[in-house]
């Protein structure tokens, strides 16, 4: 394919932004347009296209410039793809020497793969320039003027979002794409200083894109094969065209007018999740954000995740960091998320939140760790149900208050024991009750191919499956929840086919062990249910009857 320019994705996550595979940035199709509308073809390539055949970078011949985004300021674990280091950042830079190499992305408040103190770069070796401020227009002033800072609007980069939205094509899982929409940038608390570790604050006061930009981008993302969207990159959704303060008000007529004007958009969408919500606004509005809740749920698709970034259940740490609600704030929120959102279509609940731990800020003390666990435990014995819940050390950024004010490297060992206390004793039980023994889950999408294969539902926060059949990526099936770990569960394929499973699947169907797999498998043909209960004996999971078929 004849191209202008490389595109290349080093993957981004920020607070409010995720392009990790499956997800695609809106900074990847932006700057796919800025390409366009100055007549340079974009070529797309993911580090982990690279990293599989770094022949790659050079068949292409001749190029006018190298575009590439990279940043993590969210250390996180990933499934679908693994985010270009800063060693590989530089080697691609030095591929392209005699042609203009640029870099953009969060990548220019620093790098860190897994936490701790970073500065701004202000220059990476390999690339000729650091955009700054804005990716699309800093590149779009560098293509014009030769300028490398560009100032955000939307009145400018909602027209190249519907120019590049083409460029998902060239994703190397489309079309199990996931399209990470924008809906604002900044955050309501910045004049307040907004928490303290956060870099969403970088971007100033926010500024709501408009509900017809959104969904033009939208239209032009289903035209272009696009069923999977997020409405993530906003730090609270909830608040998205709600003016005034640190804790506006929601209005749920704008939130039911912006998702009803993306359904006209994509009428054949497959997914539609949303990500951050801030728990204050939820305990501060709690009539209003109901109704905005409502509002999502009426047009969403179910197995949504509200994230809220706790942070931390102690009140000293909290008041500490400047951060958006405290351990009983937090507490009111999952039960209103819960009031509106638990409800199940399809066996699976509509929405529920997931929480954010974050270890290593200014006031914690080994007694921190203590009031976490607390918490979650107070949760786990209401009833109500939590999607996921994420634990990680801080990452500090040279501009934020945690830069200079944390407690990194004290509590390390204490912050390991948390994390494992709570995978063991919340994350398992929590599992089994989101997602009882039986649960269909529909449309999951094979990643990893292996004696077990792991696979994801297309959606916010989705749950890792592993599958005890060797399937090839990209095979597309329902599963049946048989067993839970602490970060997945094992599902077998729907319907499920004794007849034709290997022995190695067979025991996991729920009631039937390895002895009496192995009967089932020595006398199949099964003719008929009878016959399959005599084998294996009275399952105690009778409904799970209606997916066993005998041909």
């Amino acid at each position: 394919m004849p191209a202008d320019a490389f595109l290349i994705d080093g993957y981004v996550d920020e607070p409010a932004c995720l392009g990790v595979p499956p997800y695609i940035s809106p900074y990847i199709r932006t700057l796919a347009g800025v390409l366009r509308e100055h007549e340079l073809e974009p070529h797309y390539l993911t580090i982990d296209q690279i990293r599989d055949d770094p022949q790659l970078l050079s068949v292409m011949g001749d190029v006018r410039c190298v575009v590439m985004v990279a940043g993590i300021t969210v250390p996180g674990k990933y499934l679908g793809g693994t985010p270009a280091t800063l060693t590989e950042i530089q080697q691609i830079g030095t591929r392209f020497r005699g042609t203009e190499r640029l870099l953009c992305g969060p990548i220019g408040f620093g790098y860190a793969p897994e936490g701790g103190k970073k500065a701004i770069r202000q220059e990476v070796s390999g690339f000729d320039h650091l955009l700054t401020g804005s990716p699309p227009e800093a590149l779009d002033v560098y293509l014009s003027e030769g300028k490398t800072h560009g100032t955000h609007e939307y009145t400018r980069s909602d027209p190249w979002s519907i120019l590049g939205a083409g460029i998902i094509r060239q994703h190397p899982s489309f079309p199990f794409v996931m399209c990470e929409l924008e809906s604002a940038r900044g955050c309501p608390r910045s004049l307040a200083g907004g928490c303290s570790f956060c870099t969403e604050p970088f971007y100033g006061p926010p500024r709501y894109r408009s509900v017809s930009g959104i969904a033009g981008e939208v239209a032009a993302l289903a035209f272009a094969g696009a069923r999977h969207f997020r409405l993530g990159r906003q730090p609270d959704l909830l608040v998205y065209n709600s003016p005034g303060g640190a804790y506006p008000v929601p209005r749920p007529e704008r939130i039911g007018e912006l998702f009803a004007e993306i359904r006209a958009a994509a009428p054949s969408l497959q997914t539609l999740h949303i990500d951050n919500i801030n728990p204050g606004t939820l305990a501060r509005h709690e009539d209003a954000a109901r109704s905005a809740l409502r509002e999502i749920i009426r047009y969403h698709t179910p197995g949504d995740v509200a994230a809220f970034g706790m942070e931390t259940a102690d009140p000293v740490v909290v008041e500490a960091n400047n951060l958006k609600a405290g351990p009983d704030e937090v507490l009111r929120a999952i039960t209103i998320v819960n009031e509106v959102g638990a409800v199940r279509r399809d066996g699976i609940p509509e929405l529920l939140p997931g929480l954010n731990f974050i270890c290593g800020l200014a006031g914690e003390t080994a007694e921190t760790y203590d009031l976490n666990e607390d918490f979650l435990a107070g949760v786990l014995d209401t009833g109500l149900l939590v999607r996921r819940v994420n634990i990680r050390q801080l990452m500090a950024f040279e501009g934020t208050r945690a830069y200079q004010e944390n407690t990194l490297g004290i509590h390390t060992a204490r912050f390991r024991a948390f994390k494992e206390k709570v995978r063991k004793t919340f994350d398992l039980p929590m599992l089994r009750k989101v997602f009882p023994t039986g649960t269909v889950l529909r449309g999951l999408v094979i990643e990893q191919q292996g004696p077990v294969s792991f696979g994801r539902q297309m959606g916010s926060y989705p749950i890792l499956i592993g599958v005890p059949l060797s399937l090839p990526v990209r095979t597309v099936l329902d599963g049946a929840v048989v067993d839970h770990g602490m970060r997945s569960v094992s599902a077998l394929p729907v319907p499920i086919r004794v007849n034709e499973l290997p022995l190695s699947a067979l025991k996991w169907i729920p009631g039937v062990g390895a002895k009496q797999a192995g009967k089932i498998f020595a006398e199949r043909p099964v003719k008929d249910r009878e016959e399959f209960r005599s084998l294996a004996g009275v399952t105690p999971l009778e409904h799970l009857f209606s997916y066993v078929i005998y041909p």
